[in-house]
């Protein structure tokens, strides 16, 4: 089994807190305007890497890791499979980033399967007119920062304290209006 990957950032401190090992998916349904990435939309861009390669440098990192691109939940078989082996082998951190929102992963079986083996998922697509630089691990001001178990043991999504602010806070009250 393999997933194409563009690019693995190793030591980086961008894609979630302290230093990760960031794993670029190539792949991504959601095609956002203003995307920093767009060279990942492709599905057949980067190289087939198998899980087990992946471990190794995952292994070898020794680090939290980051599951980004792309879109990870876009291969749920694959990301399901790397996540549970994070999880059992190696017990580290993991974060994914998509473009979906929590409220469609938890209506869809396959994708929440993936996400109760993640701790924290960086939701929704990114909007260029919500775009804020100040905002800490996301782009714009309708992506939440997730904190899984809480949100699954709620029922719905639990922002991290930790990383919440008055902007994202904010638009989320406005959009439940």
């Amino acid at each position: 089994m393999t997933i194409n990957i563009l690019r693995i950032v190793e030591g980086t401190s961008v894609d979630g807190p302290g230093l990760r090992t960031s794993i670029y998916m190539a792949g991504c349904p959601h095609h956002c305007e203003g995307c920093h990435n767009p060279q990942s939309w492709g599905f057949e861009a980067g190289t087939p890497t198998t899980i087990d390669n992946l471990m190794h440098v995952i292994a070898n990192n020794e680090a939290p890791v980051t599951l980004t691109g792309g879109d990870p939940l876009a291969h749920p078989v694959e990301v399901l499979k790397l996540v549970r082996r994070i999880k059992a082998e190696l017990g580290y951190n993991i974060w994914c980033y998509t473009g979906y929102t929590w409220e469609q992963i938890t209506h869809h079986p396959q994708l929440t399967e993936v996400v109760r083996h993640v701790d924290v998922v960086v939701d929704s697509p990114f909007v260029l007119a919500l775009r804020d630089t100040s905002l800490r691990f996301r782009g714009s001001s309708n992506q939440r920062v997730i904190d899984v178990n809480a949100s699954l043991s709620a029922g719905h999504a639990i922002e991290c304290e930790q990383y919440a602010d008055v902007s994202t806070t904010h638009f989320h009250q406005l959009r439940a209006q």
